[in-house]
């Protein structure tokens, strides 16, 4: 088993690998290193992951490695390590439905369903709706990007705690959980008095929902990332590395 994860992975089909580079705006204007990073982390994705389209799904070789590059996106500057820790890639048509239970601290379960277009789960799989993937897609700076955002949570969880702090340094994850958790308080003072947000209201959830959705628009819409929650956009660029846009 050792052997066979340190085997090289094959190389990229050259012409679907322009394919992906064209289909995917976010991909645009990356420098030939950070592509070259990438293109390094899609094969062995490949390699190591399992794509499992479900509910009568297809997906050409063309469109897997389309996913593979946006799960791989996040971790140019990160590294291989983020693809630790799971093996499947599940692919449904739509937005889908799970059930989730919780029992309350006086002991009562209760039961819910959930529709949705995304979801991590600690060890097992990363889970995606075709359809928003193609959405975010089309719509490359409306601020979505659910692969992006469930890859956050993927990268969230290799510490151990999914807390919205990925695995950092010990001097800058000091700084990074000062500013988020200031960025994160006043954000939900916002959405606690109703006061209309640019970022999606959602951040509010929790800080490890924070950390995900301004994840997305680091690469979907940095601009205005950069123009409400400055502190944070910079941590994110440190940690991501510069967008398309705005790669030197």
């Amino acid at each position: 088993m050792l052997r066979w994860l340190q085997r090289t992975p094959p190389p990229l089909d050259d012409t679907l690998w322009q394919q992906t580079c064209q289909q995917c705006p976010w991909l645009h204007g990356l420098s030939a290193e950070r592509e070259r990073k990438l293109r390094a982390l899609v094969e062995l994705f490949l390699q190591r992951k399992t794509i499992t389209p479900v509910a009568g799904l297809a997906l050409d070789d063309g469109q897997r490695m389309l996913l593979a590059a946006l799960c791989c996106l996040p971790l140019i500057e990160f590294g291989r390590e983020g693809l630790h820790g799971w093996s499947e890639l599940v692919v449904y048509p739509d937005a889908f439905r799970v059930r989730h239970s919780h029992t309350d601290a006086a002991g009562v379960l209760h039961e819910w369903d959930d529709e949705l277009i995304g979801e991590a789960w600690g060890s097992g799989p990363l889970i995606l709706s075709w359809a928003d993937v193609q959405s975010d897609i089309a719509e490359p700076q409306a601020g979505y990007c659910v692969a992006v955002h469930e890859m956050a949570h993927k990268i969230d969880a290799l510490d151990g705690v999914i807390d919205g702090t990925p695995p950092l340094p010990r001097e800058w994850q000091r700084q990074w959980a000062r500013d988020f958790q200031q960025a994160y308080d006043a954000f939900c003072a916002q959405v606690d008095a109703d006061v209309e947000t640019v970022i999606d209201p959602y951040a509010a959830e929790a800080p490890e929902e924070f950390f995900a959705v301004v994840s997305e628009y680091h690469f979907s819409a940095p601009e205005l990332l950069v123009q409400t929650m400055p502190a944070v956009a910079e941590h994110l660029r440190r940690f991501y590395g510069p967008t398309g846009a705005d790669a030197p």
